[in-house]
């Protein structure tokens, strides 16, 4: 009889653990509602608790799209509105306005927030995790760069040798997967701009290996299991950041060889630690490879469903081939005269979301229009929501490269300075290789 009481008692509390544990998830989920001091937050749901809304939110969805979520929040509750996303409370911005306000103010009202996971791989000198000072350090170091960039006049010789060789190796294969192959060039691009390092270079193919696996690692469950996606991609972070390191003691010690590649400008660069540095060039990796194979194979599709564009396009880089020698590389002057590629350019971006959202949290209560955004509050400004709104873009949902002949506003005005640096070298570069596969 004792030992029926015992284990009914003793289920009695395993149950009132389960109810109080619930108990505090719930209360936890909407407590922020709870302590709000006045009712002006925007209007939304916040779903389940500890999930939020997140899964329904990250549903996967076509990228000429908004996705599901979207529409139905938009529809019910308006282009700004509340939620529950990667276990914070969230407003959700599709509005232009207050898109380009949250990153107008950057660092005064507004601070870059992305999941603490995303930190662990990408490390705490990131320019896309950094915040404060460090992350106006390596702003004004990415700006310098930038800036170089342009100016180098081996730039656009090194794209298009690289565009050539690639196209080359084409000629005995029956078919080709142009998005690996779109991947292939963009790395031995920015490996050659960033460090130096030729395709043939075996180094070049240890951190293409190791650079895979951390891209794997970014879109994986953030548990740092020995064997799981995350803690490889952790791993490969670190034989990058070894290989980066060694590459950087070998020019200080070869003071007399001097290269022209970012990594010589950097290392100049007095006013970044030797950790912040190695994570500028992993930033640059980041930055260059996946955005731009991504759009680079975008464009080919489009273009493929726009026979006009893809014709005016070809007019337009014949044009400048019959000014040139059979054996003249580009120059920037050539570059000036590529106005609709760099329309179709603009048009792939608007049309195809390469960044559809970045992550923003509120550092102090932030009055906008008619309600207010808590401070602590995550804030997910969504740019794929604008760049496909039909009340900004005429026939949003169609691919039309002619609208940015006419429409004055920039499709960069919709990107943060984080975004915009990589974007330069986007046009840069797609111009080249666009030039190359119309010339071929």
């Amino acid at each position: 009889m004792l030992q029926l009481v015992m284990g009914i008692a003793g289920g009695l509390w395993a149950a009132a653990l389960v109810v109080g544990f619930v108990g505090f998830l719930i209360l936890y989920h909407f407590l922020p509602l709870l302590v709000l001091r006045n009712g002006a937050v925007p209007k939304g749901s916040f779903g389940w608790p500890l999930l939020g809304e997140t899964l329904s939110f990250l549903k996967p969805h076509a990228s000429t799209s908004t996705g599901v979520f979207l529409q139905q929040h938009c529809s019910r509750y308006g282009k700004v509105f509340k939620s529950h996303l990667f276990f914070s409370p969230t407003v959700v911005s599709c509005d232009q306005d207050l898109n380009y306000y949250i990153l107008q103010n950057e660092e005064r009202l507004f601070r870059c927030s992305y999941p603490k996971p995303i930190h662990g791989i990408l490390g705490k000198s990131s320019m896309l995790v950094a915040v404060g000072e460090a992350h106006k350090r390596l702003r004004n170091a990415a700006l310098s760069l930038v800036a170089t960039m342009k100016s180098k006049p081996d730039l656009l010789v090194d794209i298009e040798t690289t565009a050539t060789r690639i196209l080359d190796s084409w000629k005995d294969k029956n078919q080709v997967v142009f998005c690996e192959e779109a991947r292939k060039y963009t790395f031995n691009v920015i490996v050659k701009q960033v460090l130096g390092l030729t395709p043939e270079e075996p180094r070049t193919e240890e951190i293409l290996q190791d650079f895979l696996t951390f891209m794997r690692g970014l879109i994986s469950l953030p548990i740092y299991i020995p064997g799981t996606p995350y803690a490889r991609a952790v791993q490969a972070r670190s034989r990058i950041s070894s290989t980066v390191k060694s590459i950087i003691e070998e020019r200080r010690g070869n003071s007399c060889k001097k290269s022209s590649d970012f990594l010589e400008i950097l290392l100049c660069v007095d006013t970044l630690s030797e950790d912040e540095k190695v994570s500028f060039v992993l930033d640059s990796l980041l930055g260059g490879y996946e955005t731009t194979s991504l759009l680079l194979s975008m464009m080919v599709f489009f273009l493929d469903q726009s026979p006009s564009a893809a014709q005016q396009l070809q007019l337009e880089h014949r044009r400048i081939r019959s000014m040139k020698k059979n054996d003249e590389f580009l120059n920037w002057e050539d570059y000036k005269l590529m106005e609709f590629t760099h329309s179709v350019i603009n048009e792939a971006l608007r049309y195809g979301n390469v960044v559809k959202f970045v992550h923003r949290k509120a550092i102090k209560d932030v009055k906008f229009r008619d309600y207010i955004i808590p401070s602590g509050w995550k804030v997910l400004p969504v740019f794929s929501a604008v760049h496909l709104d039909p009340s900004l873009h005429a026939n949003a949902l169609q691919f039309n490269p002619w609208r940015w002949q006419i429409e004055l506003r920039s499709i960069d005005e919709s990107y943060c300075m984080r975004e915009v640096i990589t974007m330069t070298f986007i046009i840069f570069e797609h111009s080249s290789e666009v030039y190359k596969l119309l010339n071929t």
